[in-house]
């Protein structure tokens, strides 16, 4: 079955925002969905057989599975603290902890990973700008950032990648596509694509791009379209006002949330509040199975607009968090397909020699307790969106969301016609 993005990315050096978010109801200091973090970067040096001791110390204290996948963690202490004198050493041994928690979100991070998981600190990063999926084992172009490297040079929504500096992408995932297109600020990439059944080169600069993780346009006068491609930027929330600013005077909004692979818990829980005048917005549960909800702001305003969002396969996370949010508390209705499944959260931990850790350190569940994690989110209305659907420039899941939006307006348009009728009569 073809999803429509199995994987998206904006093609820059990325990372993750560190963000802080407490709630007034509670003591659970949320930061990212996927990750929380301590610090920056531990810039400490420490010989290999210190750095292997300090991870696995931290996987024993903090790792969301007390019984660490029904082992004696000790065993891992005995097995390698002899034998550890490298750097790769150290890494063997950490990444064989790791992998024995069967947990595909835990994982070491050497000084290159982890400084390009870090660069994404005040949306500062380097790249073309644009935005690729995998459709059908092709990588295709489905954006493209305006005023970016790849825009002034001619890059257009639509055109197939073949080649990256002479590398044939073909087969390739769109993450090691990624990989390839990504380089130092002021180096040129080479692309080889194709469009309208001609091939075009084009050589592309690097430069350092702002991020932009909201577009907002209106359909027909009277719903707003809000698409979110990503949760990470720390100036999410300011891009949201301003996307709502843009569709104010719209009586109903399409939220698309759409390949969207999650970000900041902050970002979702921000813009769940607004939606929501009281109530959950989304629990934690720590290693120790305890409970800490995190709520809406009471207040005597919210947007009470008619809502619909938009998930498919591929929206997880943070879009899960919003999306569970707003369907529990009966402020939106879902439309697309069941959504990924994420509901386990990863802590950053800094290590010395500039590497670092993800470690899943707890869960979280819906308003209503759902516990969405390798299950996901159903719609209220599954549709499908087809590879053929792609190719004509077609989407079937926008036109069943701004149908039921039109029905939603209409019903709410009856009903204020008739309270308005009996307070006349």
């Amino acid at each position: 079955m073809y999803k429509k993005i199995t994987y998206l990315i904006i093609v820059f050096l990325s990372g993750f925002i560190l963000f802080n978010y407490l709630s007034a109801q509670s003591k659970f200091v949320s930061k990212p969905p996927e990750f929380l973090a301590e610090s920056l970067i531990d810039k400490q040096t420490t010989d290999p057989k210190r750095l292997f001791l300090k991870t696995w110390r931290i996987i024993k204290s903090k790792y969301y599975d007390p019984t660490m996948n029904g082992q004696d963690w000790m065993r891992w202490n005995k097995r390698y603290i002899d034998k550890i004198s490298t750097i790769d050493d150290a890494n063997v041994a950490i990444n064989s902890m790791l992998a024995s928690l069967d947990d595909p979100y835990s994982k070491f991070m050497d000084e290159k990973e982890y400084l390009e998981q870090t660069t994404n600190i005040d949306a500062k990063i380097v790249g073309i700008g644009v935005n690729i999926i995998s459709a059908s084992g092709k990588v295709v172009i489905v954006s493209v950032v305006e005023d970016t490297p790849a825009f002034k040079s001619g890059v257009k929504a639509g055109d197939l990648i073949l080649k990256v500096d002479e590398k044939n992408v073909a087969g390739k995932s769109v993450s090691d596509v990624a990989s390839l297109i990504r380089g130092k600020e002021g180096e040129i990439v080479k692309l080889e694509l194709l469009r309208d059944k001609k091939k075009l080169t084009k050589n592309i600069l690097r430069e350092e791009i702002q991020i932009k993780n909201i577009k907002a346009s209106i359909i027909d006068d009277k719903i707003g379209y809000i698409q979110i491609s990503s949760f990470i930027s720390s100036d999410l929330s300011s891009e949201f006002i301003e996307a709502l600013t843009k569709t104010e005077k719209c009586q109903g909004l399409i939220i698309d949330l759409r390949g969207n692979a999650g970000g900041l818990m902050p970002n979702a829980i921000f813009i769940a509040d607004m939606f929501l005048p009281s109530g959950h917005i989304v629990s934690i549960v720590d290693r120790n199975s305890q409970k800490s909800d995190i709520d809406a702001q009471v207040k005597p305003y919210a947007i009470n607009k008619p809502l619909v969002i938009l998930i498919d396969e591929a929206s997880a996370s943070a879009s899960e968090i919003l999306s569970g949010a707003l369907k529990d508390n009966k402020k939106a209705i879902l439309i697309g397909k069941r959504t990924y499944g994420k509901g386990m959260i990863q802590k950053i931990y800094p290590l010395p020699n500039e590497t670092g850790m993800n470690l899943t350190i707890a869960k979280y569940l819906t308003p209503k307790g759902f516990d969405i994690n390798k299950r996901g989110i159903e719609p209220d209305y599954e549709v499908e969106y087809t590879e053929k659907d792609f190719l004509n420039n077609k989407d079937p899941q926008l036109e069943k969301a701004k149908s039921v939006m039109e029905g939603l307006l209409k019903t709410k348009y009856e009903l204020a016609k008739s309270n308005k009728y009996n307070a006349l009569n």
